[in-house]
C-alpha cells in the first residue's frame, strides 16, 4: 500500500476553534454579584444536603417521619433558594434521599 503525504494546511491543524475566537467580555459589576449570589446559594444548599443526608443516616433515635419531615423542609427551603429549579432538584436529590430514606428504615 502506498501512502501519499499530503502538505499540512496553513494553519494549525491542533488548533481548537474556541482559541479563533475573540474574548468574551468582561461581565458588568452587577452580572458578578449576581454569579458570586448564585455560587453561595448553591454551595449553601449542598452543605445543606450533606448535613441533612448526614443526619438521617448516623442519628440513631431519627424516626421515619422525622426524617421525612427533613426531606420535606430540604425541599422547600431549596426551591426557596432556587424557586424554577424543582425538576433540577427531582433529579438531583430526591432519588438520593429515596435510596438513603429506604436504607435507613428498610423500606421498599
Amino acid at each position: 500500500m502506498l501512502l501519499i503525504a499530503r502538505p499540512f494546511p496553513l494553519e494549525d491543524p491542533m488548533e481548537l476553534p474556541e482559541r479563533n475566537q475573540p474574548p468574551k467580555p468582561q461581565p458588568s459589576p452587577s452580572e458578578l454579584q449576581e454569579q458570586e449570589e448564585e455560587r453561595r446559594k448553591l454551595r449553601r444548599l449542598q452543605i445543606m444536603m450533606n448535613m441533612v443526608m448526614s443526619v438521617i443516616s448516623q442519628d440513631e433515635g431519627l424516626t421515619l417521619e422525622e426524617a421525612s419531615e427533613m426531606v420535606a423542609n430540604t425541599k422547600r427551603a431549596a426551591l426557596a433558594m432556587f424557586p424554577d429549579k424543582e425538576f433540577a432538584y427531582d433529579i438531583l436529590y430526591k432519588p438520593r434521599l429515596q435510596r438513603l430514606m429506604a436504607e435507613r428504615f428498610r423500606l421498599q
